[in-house]
């Protein structure tokens, strides 16, 4: 018999990556497991690229709320709820335990789980759920999901964790160019512009071509900053979810802020530096099947150095030949935008 469920997780890009592992948990252990997922429209592609997913229904809370009462939002939030009261779910799976995502839940029809008050982010929202689970909050977020869903369906998971992004990376070939995410959205998360530099030659040193991936046109311009004058290096341009992996899965390494694409990095399984300097790696470390170093520390860059040293375990272990199995066809990337 076929068991519905139904994963409330709506966003962050990394926290998205993140909820990957649990998925393929659940499509192992759950005999005949449909499953759905709601997630922000922006990030539709991840839950897509899991080959255990059903169907994406997607939410636009980040636009809907610039505008929510007009009546063009007002029709769409009323489609969404007919949508969801349609349809009956075995278990409606809330990963996320944050009131946005009880708005959502709320909507459902099924058994609703969650995690308890003391274990949630924003314990109020506990208290909607049909079933509570206890999950200790200081360990690392793909952790903390894979606990949530076996507490959930009652199974005990084991192994590395497995993100589902074969069909993202079947074919791909590695090519002599390094993904640089150097920008952020809070400037706190900065790292100096000598630091950058420092790791812009080593890679140069190493044969290696830089792309810089940015976001808005803050980013855009802070990254043609850092490269100007440069050989070899290119500001990529916007794209979508779908060509940026590409373009990640094809790097020979990636060196990033703490952000959703290089986690997104590590979860492909390429060789991925993080650096962190206001937020902690503890809950959320670097991830996946490759090498990846989690430096530094809220209010506690790494030193360049420390960087660099990490930077050559990557390239090393890139060198070693991480070979992919390429009989399902192989992709490159076309030349020009992007290497």
């Amino acid at each position: 018999m076929t068991t519905k469920i139904l994963i409330v997780r709506t966003s962050s890009l990394g926290d998205l990556v993140h909820m990957l592992p649990a998925i393929s948990d659940i499509a192992q252990h759950v005999p005949q497991a449909q499953i759905d997922w709601i997630v922000e429209e922006g990030f539709a592609e991840i839950p897509a690229w899991h080959p255990a997913i059903h169907e994406v229904i997607t939410v636009a809370h980040r636009r809907w709320r610039k505008h929510w009462w007009a009546a063009q939002v007002r029709a769409e939030r009323a489609a969404l709820r007919k949508n969801l009261q349609s349809r009956h779910y075995d278990v409606v799976l809330d990963m996320q335990a944050l009131m946005k995502s009880i708005w959502l839940v709320r909507q459902t029809n099924g058994l609703r789980h969650g995690l308890d008050r003391r274990s949630a982010r924003e314990p109020l929202a506990s208290f909607f759920y049909d079933v509570k689970h206890t999950v200790k909050f200081w360990q690392p977020a793909v952790t903390r999901q894979r606990e949530l869903a076996a507490a959930t369906f009652a199974y005990t998971y084991s192994g590395a964790p497995d993100f589902g992004l074969q069909s993202v990376i079947s074919g791909a070939v590695i090519q002599p160019y390094a993904v640089i995410m150097p920008s952020a959205s809070r400037a706190d998360k900065l790292w100096p512009v000598e630091d950058w530099q420092k790791v812009f030659l080593r890679l140069q040193e190493h044969g290696l071509a830089l792309r810089l991936l940015a976001g808005s046109e803050a980013e855009t311009a802070r990254a043609n900053e850092l490269v100007a004058g440069r050989a070899n290096a290119q500001v990529l341009p916007r794209m979508g979810l779908n060509d940026i992996a590409k373009v990640l899965s094809c790097a020979q390494v990636m060196v990033g802020l703490d952000s959703g694409l290089t986690h997104l990095s590590a979860g492909l399984g390429r060789p991925t530096v993080g650096i962190y300097k206001a937020s902690t790696p503890v809950r959320t470390p670097l991830e996946g099947p490759a090498y990846t170093a989690s430096l530094g520390e809220r209010g506690n860059a790494p030193s360049a150095e420390t960087v660099l040293s990490a930077l050559e375990q990557a390239l090393a272990y890139s060198d070693s030949g991480s070979a992919r199995d390429t009989s399902q066809g192989s992709y490159r990337l076309p030349e020009g935008d992007f290497i």
